[in-house]
């Protein structure tokens, strides 16, 4: 009985999860959240090696002194093959185990906000190689390594902005928009494997991401354009993620999860 209550509270025991762009914001919500669910972390990182590592600290910090640690840092391009194929074999190393989840959780947005007719071709191309051509490495490497016949998860984080298509966001939500129909194919190419494919897209969350470039007035009128009068937190992305990383959310394949306090 013992055995089956702790399952329950750690349904991720022993899984090995990567989570991409998790020294901060969103990204670093969801890995403390993985953890605290049983899961070993891989912490990726662009250029922010401090922050990353405090994120592995944390999560170390509730191990014993002698164990092995639960948590690596692992510097990573999303957008570069190369360093892709190397954040999974540093996972494989590390732990002694394929990977079991890929959360990507990077992405950049032009904190300008610009319309279309005002994106330079070099800010256009910069949003398209994080977060479209970045989803479809890490995804595309997650499809070829991740763990086989059940428990293989694959998680991308869009943006309910490809549901409410606000101006000034035309080449952020467009690359969030190849996210999602990226992730609809995969779930059915994915067939006999027993890994499904999964977004979860947040709505307007008070990070830093998203405060950048951002007035008062600004911010002030997306919070009265939400129904529960707030902007999201981190937590509130996090548990969505977690559960789409477990057993129970085995028959939840090829969906976007808008999560955004009913915003869009």
């Amino acid at each position: 009985m013992a055995t089956n209550s702790k399952a329950q509270s750690l349904p991720l025991k022993d899984r090995v999860a990567i989570v991409t762009g998790s020294s901060r914001g969103i990204g670093r919500e969801i890995a403390i959240h993985l953890a605290q669910l049983g899961a070993k972390l891989v912490i990726n990182y662009t250029s922010n090696s401090t922050q990353a590592d405090l994120v592995a600290a944390e999560i170390n910090s509730s191990a014993s002194p002698d164990a092995t640690p639960r948590a690596i840092t692992v510097k990573a391009d999303v957008s570069d093959p190369a360093q892709v194929k190397s954040l999974f074999d540093s996972a494989e190393r590390a732990f002694g185990s394929p990977v079991h989840v890929l959360v990507n959780s990077a992405g950049v947005l032009d904190p300008k906000h610009p319309t279309i007719a005002n994106t330079s071709l070099e800010e256009f191309d910069r949003i398209f190689s994080v977060n479209a051509r970045g989803a479809f490495l890490c995804a595309k490497e997650a499809a070829n390594r991740l763990k086989r016949g059940g428990g293989g998860r694959i998680i991308l984080l869009s943006s309910s902005l490809v549901g409410a298509l606000r101006p000034g966001f035309g080449a952020y939500t467009a690359s969030k928009a190849a996210v999602e129909t990226m992730v609809k194919i995969l779930a059915k190419e994915l067939k006999g494997t027993g890994i499904t494919a999964n977004c979860v897209a947040p709505g307007p969350i008070a990070t830093e991401m998203f405060f950048d470039g951002k007035s008062e007035e600004m911010v002030r009128k997306v919070i009265e354009e939400c129904p529960l009068s707030r902007l999201g937190e981190t937590k509130d992305v996090a548990p969505v993620v977690g559960f789409l990383a477990t057993d129970a959310s085995e028959w939840i394949n090829g969906q976007v999860v808008r999560v955004n306090g009913g915003y869009v």
